[in-house]
């Protein structure tokens, strides 16, 4: 039966092609404008790291001045002073933990004409890896005895490790940054979480840095970070030693916790830590830790612009006015082919049968709705593209996946036979008769 019904809908469509493309077209063009901003919406909203997002924590302490909050909602600092951070890794009290920030470094490669270039870099604990399942073309991380010993090596990311070394397997190699010689103990594959949840600091979609250097070896050599750096009291005089000392937040420090009882266990240990620091004279706002895991963290800080909550909305909106116009335009076919439905049922024909035909056909015409509708979507991805050129991270937020096709196709089919359910109705409820004696 259902065979027939798309034979039946394929002549229907053939004999009123204007109305049949009018139709197609409203569904695609709803469906262009909607799956543009949905897509953008689904990536920039994505969950990063799915397989650990839940058992990975994004610490915050409010060491800020007693006098004033930081932030306005209340929030604590969303990063740690060095000396909260080296005291926490220090305590050790996660399943691993990570303390990091960003960098800027100069490598110089070698060969007759290689020219220097700069590159982000990263000064980070060893488990930074293994947290965050940094996948490895070459080698692996350092490990933490590296970090003890402030042992100049270095991961590489891939692009870096194309440049210089031709793509070539650089472990164990030597490489001049900064004047400083290190030696390349991995290269990583290609990475970059959207969003790049583990540094929100720096740009929640920018690229992954392309060098990694142990955090012991940056504090040495006295590298001050690129992200930011926000100080609530004089630093004074002391220079390196005196801004390591100070109240000033500028580090990331996330924990790997497996189960709600470690999670509790750990946020015990910071209230006590910080209860600790108070006797110390520091610490003097209200208690006011924060332990949240990446979509969380995600949430908190607000990745996804409230733009682009009401340009979905918007969006939204524009697919239900082409809705009504595809209800509009079936429910005059549907008026136009009424002597046709009541031939149907005086031979015989059901209501089931009339309801099978329309839907059937109304669903052929989401199908080529959605088909279009997708092209439609790449042409205002690449709109958007071409609006924010000046973006470095715009192409990471454009992309299409599978999932994203299937649903504007689904989204289509379903729309269309939302659309068709009124004037379904309407066909079949005619009654034979009166519209026989017409023919």
């Amino acid at each position: 039966m259902f065979r027939y019904f798309i034979k039946l809908g394929s002549l229907s469509i053939r004999k009123n092609p204007v109305l049949s493309a009018l139709m197609v077209a409203a569904i695609a063009i709803g469906i262009g404008a909607c799956m543009t901003v949905v897509n953008v919406y689904y990536v920039m909203n994505g969950d990063p790291i799915p397989a650990k997002s839940s058992e990975l924590f994004y610490v915050q302490l409010d060491s800020w001045d007693p006098n004033e909050a930081v932030n306005d909602d209340g929030e604590p600092p969303d990063q740690v002073t060095y000396i909260d951070a080296t005291a926490l890794m220090a305590a050790n009290r996660a399943r691993r933990q990570v303390v990091s920030y960003q960098v800027g470094r100069v490598i110089q490669p070698e060969g007759e004409g290689a020219r220097p270039f700069q590159v982000s870099g990263r000064a980070s604990t060893a488990d930074f890896f293994t947290m965050f399942d940094v996948p490895f073309q070459y080698g692996s991380g350092w490990d933490e005895s590296a970090d003890r010993s402030a042992d100049q090596v270095v991961v590489l990311g891939r692009r870096t490790n194309d440049r210089v070394f031709g793509g070539e397997d650089s472990t164990g190699r030597r490489l001049v940054i900064n004047g400083d010689s290190y030696r390349v103990v991995g290269v990583m594959d290609e990475w970059n979480p959207v969003p790049k949840f583990y540094d929100l600091t720096t740009g929640d979609f920018n690229d992954v840095e392309e060098v990694f250097m142990p955090f012991s070896v940056a504090i040495d050599k006295e590298l001050s970070g690129w992200g930011n750096t926000n100080c609530w009291k004089p630093l004074g005089e002391g220079g390196w030693q005196a801004f390591l000392n100070s109240e000033c937040v500028w580090m990331q420090m996330w924990v790997e916790l497996g189960n709600e009882a470690e999670w509790a266990e750990y946020k015990a240990f910071l209230d006590a830590y910080t209860e600790s620091q108070k006797a110390l004279g520091r610490f003097q706002r209200p208690l006011n830790n924060s332990l949240l895991n990446v979509t969380e963290h995600l949430e908190a800080q607000e990745v996804v612009d409230d733009s682009v909550q009401i340009l979905l909305v918007l969006a939204v909106l524009f697919l239900l006015v082409c809705l009504l116009n595809t209800i509009g335009l079936l429910l005059a076919k549907v008026m136009r082919r009424s002597g046709d439905v009541s031939l149907r049922r005086a031979l015989g024909a059901s209501r089931r049968a009339v309801f099978g035909q329309y839907i059937t056909e109304a669903g052929m015409i989401g199908l080529a709705g959605g088909i279009i509708g997708i092209g439609l979507t790449r042409l205002g991805l690449t709109g958007i593209h071409v609006l924010y050129a000046d973006l470095e991270w715009i192409d990471r937020v454009l992309g299409m996946d599978w999932v994203m096709v299937l649903t504007a196709v689904a989204l289509a089919i379903l729309s269309a036979l939302a659309a068709a359910l009124y004037p379904t109705w309407r066909a079949v409820r005619i009654h034979p008769a009166s519209q026989l004696k017409s023919l």
